[in-house]
C-alpha cells in the first residue's frame, strides 16, 4: 500500500520468531496510517529464518517488505537462547525469498540517504545498531530516533532478555550518544493481551489467523493465557506519544560482564540524549494494538471504515 505522503519512515530492528510480540509488532506497523516502513533487518540467532517469517508477515499483508537477514552472534558472546518452535506454524517458509546483502550495510546506507528523517526501532539485542556505529560514525546523528523496547529500570528485576542478550552491544549503543526512546520491561508489563484480544485478531484475515495461532503457541509454552505485547508498546511510544509519558534526557549505563550482565540504569540530567518511557494509558494502548494489527489483516481502509 501507497505510504501517505506525510508518513514517518520508519526501519525495524527485530528477532521476530521467538516471543511473539515481534511479530505483532511487524503487524502492527504494517497496519498504522502514516507509517512508511522501509524495510526490516533481523538479529540474533537464526537470522535467516527470521528474515523469511518477516517476509512471510508483510505477504500475509499484501505487501512485498523488503527484509535483510542481520547478525546472529552476540558481540558479547553470549550464548543465543532459542526456544525451537520459530516459524514451526508457518508451512512452506524456506520458500520465503529476502534480500541479498548485509544488513548492516544496509541500515547505515538508508539513514545515511535521509539524514535525520528515518526513525530506527529496534527490538532486539542491539547487536545490528552497534555493528552500524562502529560501520558509520556519522550513523548516531543520521538516525532521527532510535526507538528501543528493552532494559529493566526498576528493582523489580535485574536484566531484561534484549539487553542481557548482547550486553556488549547495548553498551555500546548508549554509549554512542545516539538520541534513544527505550521502554522498558517496568512499563510493559503494565499491558497484556487476553483471549477476547486474540478472538479480535483471529478473525483479522489471514494475517491475522496466523498471528493468532502464534500467540496461542507462545501461550501454551509459557502455559498462559495472556502475554505481555512489550514490542508493540514501543511501537506505539514512536506513533501514538499522547499515550505516553516520557522521562527528561538522561544517560543509560548497562553492565557488560558478570551475573548481572545486560543490567540497565538510567541517570538523568547531564548531556545524555535517551528518554525512557514512565507512563502509558493503560486503556488505550492495548486497543491501539488490536486495532491496528486488525488493519493490516483486513486492509486500512476497511479498518478504518469499520472503527
Amino acid at each position: 500500500m501507497p505510504a501517505a505522503p506525510t508518513a514517518r519512515a520508519v526501519v525495524l530492528d527485530t528477532d521476530i520468531g521467538t516471543d511473539v510480540d515481534d511479530a505483532m509488532a511487524l503487524a502492527l506497523l504494517l497496519g498504522l496510517p502514516g507509517v512508511d516502513l522501509l524495510g526490516v533487518a533481523t538479529v540474533y540467532g537464526d537470522t535467516a529464518l527470521r528474515a523469511r517469517l518477516a517476509r512471510r508477515y508483510g505477504a500475509l499483508a499484501g505487501i512485498p517488505l523488503p527484509v535483510r537477514a542481520g547478525e546472529g552472534a552476540p558481540l558479547s558472546g553470549r550464548e543465543v537462547w532459542w526456544a525451537g518452535h520459530e516459524g514451526s506454524l508457518h508451512t512452506g517458509l524456506d520458500g520465503e525469498a529476502y534480500e541479498d546483502g548485509s544488513a548492516v550495510e544496509w541500515l547505515v546506507r538508508t539513514v545515511a540517504e535521509r539524514p535525520g528523517e528515518v526513525d530506527v526501532l529496534a527490538i532486539g539485542p542491539l547487536t545490528n545498531i552497534a555493528l552500524a556505529l562502529e560501520a558509520d560514525p556519522g550513523f548516531a546523528e543520521n538516525v532521527r530516533t532510535l526507538w528501543v523496547m528493552g532494559g529493566a529500570f526498576d528493582d523489580v528485576e535485574r536484566t531484561e532478555h534484549n539487553f542481557r542478550s548482547d550486553a556488549l552491544a547495548a553498551h555500546r549503543v548508549f554509549s554512542s550518544g545516539i538520541r534513544a526512546v527505550v521502554t522498558g520491561l517496568e512499563v510493559t508489563r503494565r499491558v497484556k493481551v487476553l483471549e477476547p484480544h486474540l478472538r479480535r485478531l483471529g478473525a483479522a484475515g489471514a494475517l491475522g489467523g496466523a498471528l493468532a495461532a502464534d500467540i496461542d503457541q507462545w501461550w501454551k509454552f509459557w502455559d498462559e493465557q495472556w502475554n505481555v505485547p512489550h514490542d508493540p508498546v514501543a511501537v506505539l511510544s514512536m506513533v501514538r506519544p499522547e499515550l505516553f509519558t516520557l522521562s527528561a534526557p538522561g544517560t543509560v549505563l548497562i553492565e557488560t560482564e558478570g551475573e548481572d550482565a545486560g543490567a540497565s540504569v538510567f541517570r538523568p540530567g547531564g548531556s545524555g540524549r535517551t528518554r525512557l518511557v514512565r507512563d502509558l494509558d493503560t486503556a488505550a494502548v492495548p486497543e491501539e494494538i488490536v486495532r491496528g494489527i486488525v488493519a493490516a489483516g483486513t486492509g486500512r481502509e476497511q479498518a478504518a471504515a469499520e472503527a
